[in-house]
């Protein structure tokens, strides 16, 4: 959907999470990248920005500044590539090998919410991971969210959020893989004021197509030890809210557009999440087994069919919740299949779904948690898509007209199959759940669309 752009504007960072969950490291300093350090510039910036790497030259990985259209960055191990093995959202991308780094030369002043970035493996090599790293003073660098793992051919968005404030610059650094080459591409940074990180923003663009554009609906942080029931999760393709005690997911939020589709079938590996935080329970894939709830996908499998690997990231048991049958097969299956006709129609969605309360019915009978107690069984399940044509600056095209459907069902095997019983809005979601919903939106259409119940198919 999303068409390269790039703002006249000079860059601000954030930064969100990944698949790979790590606690926060110490702050390290930064080795070797002195030419661009010993060279600062500073710029302010309001709006989004988009490194989209199509202008400069450098065809070698030796260590170098490139001067692109935001201003310099100094690429170590890496150089930018054209050929037809890159990966690429235009005609050129970075290219990444061994433990290569790809480093801002230039400070930014007005802080930073979100930072998205586009990045798949080159050619046919293998998987690799990264990180994205952020520096206040340009020496000493800490890691911004989680390690990211590169495995698909096709251009995923790794999203961070970082909500500091002040001069900031970032880091990408390569720090597995070997020889294996990565391929980074539109890297789009959004200032602290640009209103994507929450509250009720300005509106203005923010990395379109990215997992978390409405906004961050609880506040989500990743650190382990201060937000065990509200820990953010980057899992590339959908974005969550991880309850430790509950042992499912607060919320999920992903992009849906006709390049989500592809013809991937179901892989059906339900797994445990291997990227939880050292010591927390970790739910096995038999772990709802005998308790009459379905393994209930919070993001679906058929929303993420472009390739194998965005296939089996819905299967991870993170992204699970224990659904009544009839809720999960019928109600909530029915709802899914509309949003796709939806997309197929045209549109582009950006879905938010979660679920609260405890206590469900299933085709075993009540029950207020499977697995020995370590994952509780909510009362209700609930979802909010907003449905945009396809276009370009999605965040800024949300409009007081701008249809929004909003669910919330309870979670028992008498449900009615038709979803549109269920219709409700995003005002009572809130207030059931206690949650913020789409506040990355200009809080003068949120009071609009928020208030309003669809109309049903």
């Amino acid at each position: 959907m999303k068409l390269k752009q790039l703002f006249a504007l000079v860059v601000v960072p954030a930064v969100l999470a990944s698949c790979t969950k790590q606690s926060l490291p110490t702050q390290e300093p930064l080795a070797a990248v002195a030419p661009v350090a010993a060279k600062l510039q500073t710029a302010t910036i309001t709006q989004t920005v988009n490194e989209t790497f199509e202008t400069g030259t450098k065809g070698a990985y030796a260590a170098a500044n490139v001067t692109l259209a935001t201003g310099t960055w100094n690429m170590d191990d890496a150089l930018i590539g054209n050929s037809t093995s890159d990966r690429k959202d235009g005609s050129q991308s970075v290219r990444i090998r061994n433990t290569g780094t790809l480093t801002m030369g230039f400070d930014v002043t007005s802080g930073a919410s979100t930072v998205t970035i586009k990045h798949a493996v080159y050619g046919t090599d293998g998987s690799s991971t990264w990180q994205l790293w952020a520096s206040s003073n340009g020496g000493s660098y800490t890691q911004t969210g989680s390690t990211i793992t590169s495995s698909s051919t096709t251009l995923a968005t790794a999203s961070f959020t970082v909500n500091l404030t002040g001069t900031l610059r970032f880091q990408l650094r390569k720090i597995t893989g070997g020889a294996n080459r990565i391929n980074i591409d539109d890297f789009v940074i959004n200032s602290a004021d640009s209103g994507t990180g929450g509250g009720g923003g300005t509106g203005g663009s923010t990395g379109d197509n990215s997992n978390l554009l409405m906004g961050n609906p609880s506040g989500a942080t990743t650190s382990a030890v201060t937000s065990p029931d509200n820990y953010l999760m980057d899992q590339t393709y959908y974005v969550e809210s991880y309850n430790r005690d509950q042992g499912k997911p607060n919320w999920v939020s992903w992009y849906l557009g006709n390049t989500s589709l592809g013809s991937t079938a179901r892989q059906d590996d339900f797994r445990p999440d291997p990227t939880l935080p050292s010591g927390w329970f970790s739910v096995a894939a038999s772990g709802y087994s005998g308790s009459g709830f379905d393994r209930g996908h919070n993001c679906p499998s058929a929303d993420r069919t472009s390739t194998v690997a965005a296939n089996q990231a819905t299967f991870l048991m993170t992204n699970m919740m224990p659904q009544a049958p009839n809720n999960n097969e019928q109600t909530w299956g029915n709802l899914e299949n509309y949003e796709r006709t939806l997309v197929n129609a045209g549109n582009e969605l950006y879905v938010i779904c979660g679920s609260y309360g405890v206590g469900g019915t299933g085709s075993n009978g009540f029950a207020t948690s499977v697995d020995g107690g370590h994952v509780t069984v909510p009362s209700n399940t609930w979802k909010v898509i907003v449905v945009l044509p396809n276009g370009n600056s999605d965040l800024s095209r949300v409009s007081t007209t701008t249809r929004v459907i909003a669910v919330n069902m309870p979670n028992n095997n008498t449900i009615n199959s038709d979803w549109t019983n269920y219709i409700t809005t995003v005002d009572a979601i809130e207030s059931a759940t206690g949650y913020d919903l789409l506040s990355a939106v200009s809080t003068s259409v949120q009071s609009v669309i928020e208030a309003r119940a669809d109309g049903g198919i």
